[in-house]
């Protein structure tokens, strides 16, 4: 190391949410950052719907004024619905058990995205676009270093004492380590793009995002602002694979067979392109360790149909900053604070993966839907859809959710609430018998 070689208190591999805000609190706690991204704003992202609880971060970290100017559409609760039916159903945040925000919006992506990297260079964190991470060098406690690629072939190599993934699918230390594990049982595919003209809801159920229900997966339709819906589709990746449709193709071939879909884009507009994303639940476990702390998408994906992406990105963030504040102000030891980071992680994240993994079920569908149960259990589960799960859910959610849990089991084999036809979407049929 040359005496004159600038060395950053943190190195942040991506500023999506996650590497912004890493980017942004970094620099409030008086460290040196550096925030490289392979790409530059404004580009395009998936993942427009946010949460209430993240709606809280945004005002804690000073933000709300700033991204009031970018077109949004207010949020205070979802739709679902299965896909032969005409009217969802609707969930509304203010019912859930705790009293906290429940308001929130959905928003494009790329001037959000472009808007939290501002703010993070104006706030003192260096910020570097076209800068792409090719290789690590060394990732140890005080001591990392990256390669970096910056735009042609100028390459630059970046030191510092942590590092903090924030790469996104990328999982740049994941692979490094080779900790990225895909989970078997969430294998999907994503297919989706903006679309003009979607049919919207009356009032304040405009911004509700909806969700539509098959029994191979799931579409949402989130409303960004006044002109553009995002529609996608979620589907088993066999499943996509099989039906013998080209994935440029899939997700207007899926609106096409689904009645509900079909009538919400009767009248829309489609877009030119569309996107697509497989295999993309999956953790890197474990999510801190010598020289690195993982936030967001690299550390962990969780499917997308409670809208959490954006939110743990952000929360994980700036709880891993914290950490790193504290190792380098001597108030804790390294292996401590990478062992709060991965509970922090594990602890939030897995409350999310054991919802989605019985959405996919019907019995939970059925009980979701019937939206009222015993000893408030919908007003708990309410609350946990609006991101309050962090540090952990509060011991009244925690208890809801388990018992919520034992009567999706008791659900399979007594109705304990009316049973429910699905859709078959590759049958293009009402299933009166969905699996269980």
């Amino acid at each position: 190391m040359s005496s004159g070689e600038v060395v950053y208190d943190v190195v942040v591999v991506g500023s999506g949410p996650a590497g912004a805000t890493t980017g942004l609190q970094a620099a409030r706690h008086g460290l040196r950052a550096i925030v490289l991204e392979q790409d530059r704003h404004p580009r395009f992202h998936i993942g427009e719907s946010f949460l209430p609880r993240n709606m809280t971060l945004i005002r804690e970290l000073g933000l709300a004024g700033a991204l009031s100017r970018i077109p949004q559409t207010h949020k205070v609760g979802a739709s679902f619905a299965f896909g032969h039916e005409t009217e969802p159903e609707d969930f509304h945040f203010q019912n859930g058990l705790l009293a906290v925000n429940y308001e929130a919006f959905n928003i494009e992506r790329a001037p959000f995205d472009a808007l939290l990297s501002e703010e993070a260079r104006r706030a003192g964190a260096e910020v570097v676009q076209a800068g792409e991470v090719r290789r690590i060098l060394a990732l140890a406690d005080g001591d990392v270093a990256v390669q970096v690629r910056l735009g042609g072939e100028a390459q630059r190599v970046v030191r510092g004492r942590y590092l903090v993934d924030a790469s996104g699918q990328g999982t740049v230390v994941g692979w490094y380590l080779k900790t990225r594990r895909t989970l078997p049982d969430l294998k999907k595919a994503a297919y989706y793009g903006h679309f003009t003209g979607v049919h919207r809801q009356p009032g304040t159920r405009a911004g509700y995002p909806l969700v539509v229900m098959c029994d191979e997966g799931w579409f949402w339709f989130i409303p960004i602002d006044d002109r553009r819906t995002s529609v996608g589709l979620v589907i088993d990746a066999e499943v996509a694979r099989g039906v013998g449709v080209p994935a440029r193709s899939l997700l207007f071939w899926a609106l096409e067979r689904c009645p509900l879909a079909r009538r919400w884009t009767a009248e829309a507009v489609f877009p030119e392109r569309t996107w697509t994303a497989a295999d993309f639940s999956y953790t890197c476990e474990p999510y801190a360790g010598p020289g690195y702390f993982l936030v967001g998408d690299a550390a962990t994906f969780v499917d997308p149909v409670f809208s959490t992406g954006v939110c743990l990105g952000m929360m994980s963030a700036v709880h891993a900053v914290d950490q790193i504040a504290a190792v380098l102000g001597g108030r804790i030891g390294a292996r401590a604070a990478q062992r709060r980071h991965h509970r922090f992680v594990q602890r939030s994240s897995s409350t999310f993966f054991r919802l989605v993994r019985r959405f996919y079920r019907q019995p939970f569908r059925e009980l979701f839907l019937h939206g009222i149960g015993p000893l408030q259990i919908h007003r708990g589960i309410t609350s946990l859809l609006a991101g309050n799960v962090f540090p952990v859910p509060a011991a009244p959610l925690r208890w809801r959710l388990r018992l919520f849990e034992l009567l999706i089991e008791l659900q399979r084999f007594v109705p304990i609430v009316p049973r429910r036809a699905g859709f078959s979407l590759v049958d293009g049929a009402i299933n009166e018998s969905p699996a269980r």
